[in-house]
């Protein structure tokens, strides 16, 4: 499989774009676990383009993680534009477009999956930006807004003839949010389509890597994009079998990674605290992770994970759960 010049083998694995959680100690983590592909938070393109300093920073890769995809949202031509150009710079190997963020404060504001509801104003968009950048441009999106319009057969041939090199697609509609179950069925008949000559990843419900491979083989799909099940395990990529010790060992890793991140002069400046910013980046992924399901009112713990503001305080609560599992 290939997005422009980039070669992947056969069925990758990546790391979904995910706000407050794919942060690069994260994304650089799941790279070494075995996904092929990850992407940064994703970007407001207004706020790019306004140059707002939070936003700015996601642009931050290494080249350590590469390939690396940077995903932009907005719902103004010109800004999505302007912003495709501004993220080219920070020098990603894929631009990606978001048109299926189901959440109220992007789609409702008519970006994200709000863009279904407009899809002219969606096809100019992106045949606008592969226009204004010489990067590989992709789309992310789901299967339509309801399931009354289920567009994403036709859809997918329309962004196709705009230019892409590959379409994600998140096998839910905007109005079942992340609930129900994800439906490849549609995804499927996009990749069966003779007309379809780009790369077709899958989305949704990839629990484990036995999901990813049912989804290779029942719908033919080139790549499978993993969401929601990466919190507070990157190791789902592998297939290497670790330890309970070795498990909590990577999770403590990352808080370390992301600590020492924000331990920047910046961040000294304005009196804050990187242990502080560090546990902000990691705490998601540790009172999400499958490996405390043994643990005895785990929520107790949960609570104290989420209340923890140092970096000592929250080591000691993993050891303390380390010691109750064994």
């Amino acid at each position: 499989m290939k997005i422009g010049n980039i070669e992947f083998g056969e069925r990758p694995l990546f790391l979904a774009p995910m706000e407050d959680v794919t942060d690069i100690g994260f994304r650089m983590l799941c790279k070494r676990f075995g996904a092929s592909m990850v992407y940064t938070e994703f970007v407001s393109a207004e706020a790019l383009v306004r140059d707002i300093k939070s936003t700015v920073r996601k642009l931050t890769i290494s080249d350590e993680e590469r390939p690396v995809g940077i995903q932009i949202y907005g719902r103004d031509v010109d800004a999505m534009v302007e912003a495709a150009k501004i993220v080219e710079q920070a020098g990603p190997d894929v631009i990606d477009l978001n048109f299926g963020c189901p959440v109220k404060k992007v789609a409702g504001k008519g970006a994200g999956a709000g863009m279904l509801q407009n899809i002219p104003k969606l096809l100019e968009i992106t045949e606008k930006v592969v226009k204004a950048v010489k990067l590989p441009v992709t789309v992310k999106t789901r299967l339509g807004w309801n399931h009354e319009q289920l567009i994403i057969t036709t859809l997918a041939e329309q962004l196709q003839d705009c230019g892409i090199q590959a379409l994600t697609i998140h096998g839910r509609t905007r109005s079942q949010m992340y609930t129900g179950d994800a439906d490849w069925t549609l995804i499927g008949e996009v990749k069966k389509n003779p007309r379809i000559h780009i790369p077709i990843i899958g989305n949704g419900d990839i629990k484990s890597l036995d999901d990813a491979d049912r989804a290779f083989y029942q719908y033919g799909v080139d790549a499978v994009m993993i969401g929601r099940a990466t919190f507070g395990q990157p190791w789902i990529f592998s297939h290497q079998e670790l330890t309970l010790d070795e498990k909590i060992d990577i999770l403590e890793e990352q808080l370390r990674i992301n600590i020492e991140r924000c331990d920047t002069e910046e961040m000294r400046s304005k009196g804050k605290s990187a242990d502080l910013c560090g546990i902000l980046h990691t705490r998601r992924h540790l009172a999400a992770s499958p490996v405390f399901k043994g643990i005895p009112n785990f929520r107790e713990t949960r609570i104290k994970m989420l209340r923890a503001e140092k970096a000592d305080e929250l080591i000691q609560i993993l050891e303390d759960c380390r010691q109750i599992l064994r």
